[in-house]
């Protein structure tokens, strides 16, 4: 499993005007049911209002891949670019589940 952790930062609220667009609109739920896709969620910092985190998880590299294709990236770039929106992004390999200290995790 592949994560991306995508931090979308603006101004003026832009962020979270761009992460209830892409709700609102449906693109969200789109990428969701796209094949492979695990979650893609959003979720508000609460040390940094203008800044809107994306939790974005694929079954592999070819799911993720064929994403990036998919007409989804053109409405995402043009909504980013109508807020004004600037990005870092960090990307995360799952381990292997005997490689997970379970010790630390409440279930």
């Amino acid at each position: 499993m592949i994560t991306i952790n995508l931090r979308y930062s603006g101004i003026n609220g832009n962020a979270l005007k761009f992460a209830e667009e892409m709700e609102k609109s449906g693109i969200a739920n789109k990428i969701r049911a796209e094949k492979g896709n695990l979650r893609y969620e959003y979720y508000l910092p609460l040390n940094d209002s203008e800044t809107v985190l994306l939790i974005d998880s694929w079954e592999n590299h070819q799911a993720l891949d064929n994403h990036h294709k998919s007409p989804m990236m053109t409405k995402i770039a043009e909504l980013r670019e109508k807020y004004d929106l600037h990005m870092t992004a960090e990307r995360f390999i799952s381990a292997p589940e005997n490689e997970i200290d379970d010790k630390y995790i409440r279930q």
